[in-house]
């Protein structure tokens, strides 16, 4: 694994496509990998150690070298600079709402960042705040203004151990939330647009196995069809993780769009894409 570059993003037509990169920094090349392929959301795990904000799956596997801001908040930053020639982005100015986003297909689509905050959230957010504050400044990062909700080319959402009152405390709230779907299927004053953007469950927790080819009950059916159209009576955006694999995956994948999910969990990012382009399921 190493860290990427601007270089290494070959953005000329890349189509967005409906797909989450699962545990993206444990890929060879950490966010390029998956915009190279169109994925329109990243996962990094997020420990607060030494001050900074480190990136791994466990406390054992962390190197100080590997950092949010060196594999995805400086990267990011850089591509948005190419994508937009004729902003200066330190010119002290609030670029909200007129920049264009990562991909030239598709320059509407905003690239979620899904932060799963590993260490405690009241001491790791504050840190995760104050290195977000240039991004926000420059108007790359979608934001809540206390009224509506500005996008931008970046949107970040926190997981884990992020705290949801805190979230929503916020008065330019950067960081939105991911809602557990279950409840956000059932429970139409916590969670909205406005503090949350995915909503989001294990599928074997919420749904239950499926048979060994894939097949899902009547029962299960209704299920995944009630908390998708619960969420997006509220806004919020339907990811399931923790999804069958083959040859089972490709037959729930097939499940799911069909009631409307909105990205694909994936660890096999090709399986994904060729899944997608196939359903047409593309920006």
């Amino acid at each position: 694994m190493q860290a990427g570059r601007p270089e290494d993003y070959n953005k000329a037509g890349i189509e967005p496509i409906s797909c989450h990169s699962h545990n993206d920094y444990e890929r060879q090349v950490p966010l390029y990998d998956a915009l190279n392929v169109g994925c329109i959301s990243v996962e990094a795990d997020i420990w607060l150690q030494g001050g900074d904000l480190l990136i791994g799956h466990t406390e054992d596997s962390l190197d100080r070298s590997r950092t949010l801001k060196s594999l995805y908040l400086d990267p990011l930053t850089s591509i948005v600079g190419d994508r937009n020639p004729d902003v200066d982005l330190i010119d002290g100015k609030d670029h909200s709402g007129s920049l264009k986003g990562i991909f030239t297909a598709n320059s509407s689509v905003s690239l979620v960042l899904l932060v799963d905050i590993k260490t405690d959230s009241a001491d790791t957010l504050p840190v995760l705040r104050d290195q977000l504050v240039s991004l926000r400044k420059q108007g790359l990062l979608t934001h809540f203004d206390g009224s509506r909700t500005i996008h931008g080319p970046i949107t970040v959402v926190g997981t884990g151990n992020t705290n949801f009152d805190t979230i929503i405390h916020e008065k330019d709230r950067a960081i939105f939330f991911d809602a557990p779907l279950e409840e956000s299927s059932t429970d139409p004053n916590l969670y909205n647009k406005d503090n949350s953007y995915y909503a989001s469950v294990s599928f074997e927790k919420a749904i239950g196995k499926p048979s060994l080819l894939g097949d899902l009950s009547d029962e299960q059916i209704k299920k995944v069809k009630d908390q998708i159209q619960g969420a997006h009576s509220r806004g919020l955006k339907v990811r399931y993780w923790d999804t069958p694999g083959w040859p089972a995956g490709e037959k729930i994948w097939g499940q799911l769009w069909k009631e409307g999910v909105d990205v694909l969990n994936a660890d096999d990012l090709k399986k994904a894409k060729d899944f997608l382009e196939k359903e047409s399921k593309i920006f």
